[in-house]
């Protein structure tokens, strides 16, 4: 880095020993604060840093010239370049720390041998040199534009202080942007120093929180190799991502326009830092508009009161260093105030030209905002000061004041004349307030900075941010929202799913199961549905499962219900022809008695199986198996008691018996009685223990709910149903018997076939009650009562109708005992 050099002005009073470089600009003072900013790069003057010097002499001045803020001290300023290097940033810094004790000149030194404390550097790898240089002396560093994260860390820069937020308010809102926008897969730039790698280390963890990915973080410097530019434009150019986020300055994205345009990395959407966002040469450099359409952060706009016209009026700047005016005035009207002999033609300075007819970042005051950050320093300082000499009337000071500390300088809180509040927080920064920049382009093609949007880090999370949508003008000169993601959202109904090996960014939508749901986007796992609650089609809805039961409104329902009832009527029917005939002798053959009662327990049989139809309640619940089990257990004793006394009857034909006195009628009643009473004691254990309850059943359909009756106590419903088997069994067996004995009133063939059905129901309903699923468990169930019930009406009643409707003439009692001639 090559140092321009000025010869040291004769009114200087003190030469100090051992300097190798002078202040470029400085002013006597009881007080004397530093200012160290970069007016050259290489050979190269610039004018920004002129506009800071001018920002920090009209603070001083203005404190100066003010009766209520540092009364009767006078403040003085040296001013150094440090070249844009850190080396020489370090040098400068400690020229200004160690003072002026040493001098060549007899005369008494006056001055202080230090200054208080340090505006600058602009740059943050010079000020985290500097700061670390300067660390141990606790002289106070308070930069205007240094951002990088780390200089926040008090361990390692325990007097660094700035009047700029840190790069972690910048990152994060940043983060905030880019995931506002929607895009959760972008590539990045960045600055391949400390501002750079630590600001993008703060936007990728933020990022992280966010759920955005980068597909690529590539270095760069000014002095890389074609060789390594070439590689990163070849990483841009095969990249899925449209969206660049830049975290370098405007130096790095000039040297790298061009070279974007020729490989034709153009219409990407950028998004940038504070560093070059609000840049006007860079604007005006970039010809091809390649970055047209970017958006990014920078200081709010703000004005100082009297700076503008401070900083055209060149005189003060001309009186505090006339060596460096004279070289700057030269650059600045391109002339020469000594015309050399190889030179001739060059134009000379006549010190009359006008300021104000340049058009140059001179006349520039769009960044405004950083002059007054430097002037925000040197008010800081000034209050921290007007506190620690006590100042009321006027400053109690000494001719070597102490110096300032850091601890003072962080508890300063005061209000500039614009009503701006300044102050820092523990760790030396202010708070970080924004405005969000869009480049567009006007319709001179001309480059415009549209303020779109707020973030102000004082607010509360969810409304940091404030964006005016409409307003921004995209890439390309789109009004759409570009879109970069690795994966298109997954829509409700499906979950995300992370492909193997990419990041999270990247991912497969898999349906949601059976059962299972998701009602946002990008939803990354299914919610189970509640029990009662099934899927919808899509995937995105719980909704109520359909309810199932045997009603009396579906086909199955309706069928059985007709069946019920014909059954009904069939068996009234064959009662009243029973009772009109009561007195033949086909009636009467039998024990009419108990034909009465088996028809009239037939008929509770089949009205019993309509209990099994419809919503199951608590009720119908308890009357549908003990109705059940009662009425098909007096109807086995019936059938019970007729074949007894077909056994007893015959018994009762042989010589010297008389069997039948102990099974009369009465003995009849009482057995029947006694085998009812037997079911209902039976059922009443049963219904007072744990009896038969509504249920829904979840189990049986994923997709439904099955109302039906839970049996409560298993052992109780068995127990009525093998009691019902017993005494069918033992009738079957009896019947099986009396089946070939003689006579024609004998009718326990047709009760041994009515038995053989009955059970071969009950035996083959077993399994199919236990595997029938839902509502078809009542339908086997009433089918099986009905097929009995049938089975014993046909079986035992029917053969004697057809006598007594179609065959009266057998209806005698000489045609019954089988004493008719044989024809």
């Amino acid at each position: 880095m090559a140092i321009i050099n000025f010869s040291k002005s004769n009114e200087t009073a003190c030469i100090l020993r051992g300097e190798s470089v002078y202040p470029q600009l400085s002013m006597d003072g009881d007080i004397i604060i530093g200012g160290i900013f970069p007016f050259h790069s290489s050979w190269e003057i610039k004018d920004l840093s002129y506009l800071f010097s001018q920002s920090l002499m009209f603070a001083i001045e203005e404190i100066n010239n003010s009766s209520s803020l540092l009364p009767g001290v006078s403040l003085g300023y040296k001013i150094y370049d440090t070249c844009s290097s850190t080396a020489v940033g370090v040098q400068v810094a400690m020229a200004l720390v160690n003072g002026n004790e040493k001098s060549f000149s007899n005369e008494v030194c006056k001055k202080p041998a230090q200054v208080q404390a340090i505006i600058g550097e602009t740059y943050s790898s010079v000020s985290m040199a500097v700061a670390m240089s300067i660390g141990p002396f606790s002289i106070p560093l308070i930069s205007h534009c240094a951002t990088c994260e780390c200089l926040s860390d008090k361990r390692k820069y325990p007097s660094f202080l700035r009047t700029i937020p840190s790069d972690y308010h910048q990152s994060r809102a940043i983060a905030e942007m880019v995931r506002h926008f929607g895009w959760t897969w972008v590539g990045a730039i960045r600055r391949d120093d400390d501002y750079g790698n630590s600001g993008m280390a703060a936007f990728t963890e933020v990022a992280e929180q966010l759920g955005i990915c980068l597909e690529y973080s590539l270095p760069f410097f000014r002095t890389y190799s074609q060789r390594k530019v070439l590689r990163i434009i070849e990483q841009i150019k095969s990249s899925t991502s449209r969206v660049i986020v830049g975290f370098v300055d405007a130096w790095d994205l000039e040297m790298l326009l061009d070279t974007l345009f020729e490989h034709n990395i153009t219409g990407y959407q950028w998004v940038g830092t504070e560093a070059w966002i609000f840049d006007p040469v860079l604007a005006t450099m970039d010809k091809h508009n390649t970055l047209q359409g970017a958006i990014g952060l920078a200081m709010p706009k703000t004005e100082v009161t009297g700076l503008k016209d401070f900083i055209l009026n060149l005189i003060p700047l001309k009186s505090a260093g006339s060596a460096i005016f004279n070289k700057y005035w030269e650059t600045l009207f391109h002339c020469k105030y000594t015309v050399r002999n190889d030179s001739e033609d060059s134009l000379i300075c006549t010190g009359e030209e006008k300021l104000s007819e340049m058009d140059n970042t001179f006349t520039d005051m769009s960044l405004m905002p950083y002059f007054s950050n430097v002037y925000k320093g040197v008010y800081a300082i000034a209050h921290a000061l007007h506190d620690h000499l006590d100042c009321k009337d006027t400053c109690h000071k000494n001719m070597q004041p102490d110096p300032l500390t850091v601890k003072q300088l962080k508890m300063v809180r005061f209000k500039t004349k614009e009503g701006e509040e300044v102050y820092f927080d523990k760790n030396g920064d202010p708070a970080a307030r924004y405005e969000v920049i869009n480049w567009q382009t006007s319709k001179e093609q001309k480059h415009e900075f549209v303020t779109i949007g707020l973030y102000d880090s004082t607010f509360p999370v969810n409304s940091r941010l404030s964006l005016n949508m409409p307003s921004i003008l995209w890439a390309k000169n789109s009004n759409k929202v570009p879109t970069s993601v690795c994966s298109e959202n997954c829509p409700p109904g499906t979950r995300k799913a992370v492909q193997k090996g990419k990041p999270v960014c990247c991912f497969d939508c898999i349906p949601c199961a059976e059962g299972e749901i998701s009602n946002m986007t990008d939803s990354i796992k299914c919610e189970q549905c509640y029990e009662d609650s099934w899927s919808n089609l899509q995937r995105d809805e719980c909704i109520k499962k359909d309810t199932e039961y045997l009603s009396y409104v579906e086909t199955m329902g309706i069928l059985l219900t007709a069946v019920s009832i014909i059954g009904a009527f069939m068996t009234l029917a064959i009662l009243v022809l029973f009772y009109r005939y009561k007195n033949t002798p086909i009636v009467k053959a039998n024990n009419s008695e108990l034909s009465f009662l088996l028809l009239f327990s037939l008929t509770l049989c089949f009205l019993c199986s309509l209990t099994f139809i419809g919503q199951p309640s608590e009720w119908s619940c308890m009357l549908r198996h003990t109705a059940f089990g009662i009425t098909f257990v007096l109807c086995i004793s019936c059938v019970l008691g007729k074949t007894i006394v077909v056994l007893m009857a015959f018994r009762a034909t042989l010589p010297g018996s008389n069997v039948m006195k102990w099974f009369g009628p009465v003995q009849q009643r009482l057995s029947v009685i006694t085998f009812t009473l037997i079911q209902v004691i039976i059922c009443m254990l049963w219904l007072t223990t744990s009896p038969p309850f509504p249920f829904k059943n979840l189990k049986c359909y994923k997709e439904k709910i099955i109302l039906e009756c839970h049996l409560g106590s298993s052992i109780g419903f068995w127990a009525v149903l093998g009691y019902i088997g017993v005494l069918a069994l033992l009738c079957f067996v009896l019947a099986f018997l009396a089946r070939k004995l003689p006579d024609n009133f004998n009718e326990a063939k047709f009760i041994t076939f009515s038995m053989l059905i009955f059970c071969a129901v009950w035996i083959t309903f077993i399994p199919a009650y236990v595997s029938s699923p839902g509502k078809f468990t009542v339908a086997v169930e009433i089918f099986a009562i009905l097929a009995s019930s049938f089975a014993l009406l046909f079986c035992i009643f029917l053969p004697k109708c057809y006598i007594i409707i179609l065959k009266p003439e057998k209806n005698n009692k000489k045609q019954l005992m089988g004493k008719m001639p044989i024809k």
